[in-house]
């Protein structure tokens, strides 16, 4: 049925914004609030379905878990906002806290595309409400300062900032095999899949 405005106030519960929203609803809900999600650029829907193929087909090859994108909610934990991660990787020991319509707790990896009005959203408030509700791995994309950023979550419960590698590819601790050439992500046309799987060894 969606979402009307009169439910975008302050005061719905969480559980009465997932009963409300439905596949057409692009909204996240932040501390009692329906918050609508403005629509994304041709370039960051291209780089989130280049991603989530890619990501996809290596978690199903090594049968590590699900990936899943948004629309689909992620709720880390109690107190803590639903969000909408662009993409999102739950390894094969954690798929119990897949539930209908979302996430009942932290992905093992989210990737987050920067678009223009999300840029102080995905480096602080959502940067913030990860570590706290225990996202592993944290991907930020920004296709408008091209630019990738990865922060793991330490022992000490906070998100560090990894440096590239050789070449100055990005390698996932949390997803097997998963490594990144920003490089892939602005080059016009973007790569096809199946190249990238050739580097990683799958074919």
């Amino acid at each position: 049925m969606g979402i009307g405005t009169e439910q975008r106030s302050a005061g719905i519960t969480f559980e009465a914004f997932l009963a409300a929203a439905d596949e057409d609803t692009w909204a996240e809900w932040v501390d009692g609030e329906v918050v609508p999600m403005t629509p994304v650029s041709e370039r960051h829907s291209r780089i989130t379905v280049f991603l989530t193929t890619l990501l996809n087909l290596l978690v199903a090859r090594k049968r590590l878990g699900q990936v899943l994108h948004a629309p689909f909610y992620m709720k880390t934990g109690e107190g803590l906002p639903a969000r909408e991660p662009d993409v999102l990787f739950v390894a094969t020991e954690n798929v119990g806290r897949i539930k209908g319509t979302y996430l009942d707790g932290p992905a093992d990896l989210v990737v987050e595309v920067i678009s223009p009005e999300s840029r102080g959203r995905d480096r602080g408030e959502k940067h913030y409400e990860y570590e706290k509700g225990g996202v592993r791995e944290y991907w930020l994309i920004d296709p408008i300062r091209p630019g990738v950023e990865l922060y793991v979550l330490g022992d000490d419960g906070r998100f560090h900032s990894t440096d590239p590698g050789p070449g100055g590819r990005f390698e996932s601790r949390v997803v097997d095999g998963l490594w990144l050439d920003p490089e892939w992500l602005w080059r016009e046309p973007i790569p096809d899949p199946w190249d990238v799987l050739r580097e990683w060894g799958l074919l």
